[in-house]
């Protein structure tokens, strides 16, 4: 860099004619990367890819700002009891009673996943389960801004063997078997089919309302597409987005690969 004064100010830093031409080229760039041998064919589509991914980025922060600007939804209509407990590796765990509001602790919300395990299912959702397999490693992470729980309409000594099986050890597993959650916040059809519901509440001024439900799972979806209503927190997809060959439109995640 050459430095130059003018008068009595101050030196300054003037970058030299090939960086001021290059952070030229970058403003309408957006950077000025280039990786080994790539072609102008591909910097040009990359850039006009990252064009949207920008936009992209904006759209998803204005998204997430008016999600936080909800307004308190309605009254919880009961303070539901759910079963906690039941199995575990390392021998049995007393099961107990513990209640919606017993669950926000010294935080004021509440993250709550309906997983897809229902008492006449032969086998938990293997959509669910993906899902749930990547919330667990990040679930001490998340505790440490908010209140996450996993829970299934199944008896919990049946929820937590599967649990236990799968090395969900971080998440906080409930049963709402003998309670009205599930069909109340949509983790249940009139069917009685189990649905794949996420919801938040919030606890103000000693009430306990409720804030957001993950609607686009009940929104008819694009063209090739399924409802994505949890895609954000699901790594699975999103890695295989950044691939040439992308989600494809017949492959969906397993309980097992074992042959």
């Amino acid at each position: 860099m050459v430095k130059r004064r003018t008068g009595a100010r101050r030196a300054v830093n003037i970058p030299p004619a090939a960086v001021r031409a290059k952070n030229s080229k970058a403003a309408k760039a957006a950077h000025w990367i280039n990786f080994p041998n790539e072609p102008p064919s591909y910097r040009k589509a990359r850039n006009a890819l990252l064009t949207a991914e920008i936009e992209l980025r904006r759209a998803v922060e204005r998204v997430a700002a008016q999600r936080r600007k909800l307004p308190a939804g309605g009254l919880v209509p009961e303070d539901y009891i759910f079963e906690e407990g039941g199995a575990s590796p390392t021998g049995p765990r007393a099961v107990r009673q513990v209640r919606l509001s017993e669950l926000f602790g010294e935080r004021n919300t509440l993250v709550a996943y309906s997983f897809m395990y229902g008492p006449h299912m032969s086998t938990p959702c293997p959509m669910c389960t993906s899902m749930v397999d990547a919330l667990n490693g990040n679930a001490e992470h998340i505790a440490q801004r908010t209140n996450l729980v996993l829970m299934a309409k199944s008896p919990i000594e049946r929820i937590r063997n599967f649990a236990d099986a799968r090395g969900w050890t971080k998440l906080r597993i409930l049963s709402s078997a003998r309670n009205n959650y599930n069909r109340d916040y949509q983790g249940e059809a009139a069917d009685g089919s189990q649905q794949p519901s996420l919801n938040v509440f919030v606890r103000r001024n000693g009430q306990i309302r409720h804030f957001y439900n993950t609607e686009l799972l009940f929104v008819r979806p694009e063209r090739g597409q399924n409802s994505r209503h949890i895609d954000m927190i699901w790594p699975l997809w999103n890695v295989l987005d950044f691939t040439p060959e992308g989600r494809g439109t017949s492959w969906y995640p397993k309980l097992s690969y074992a042959s």
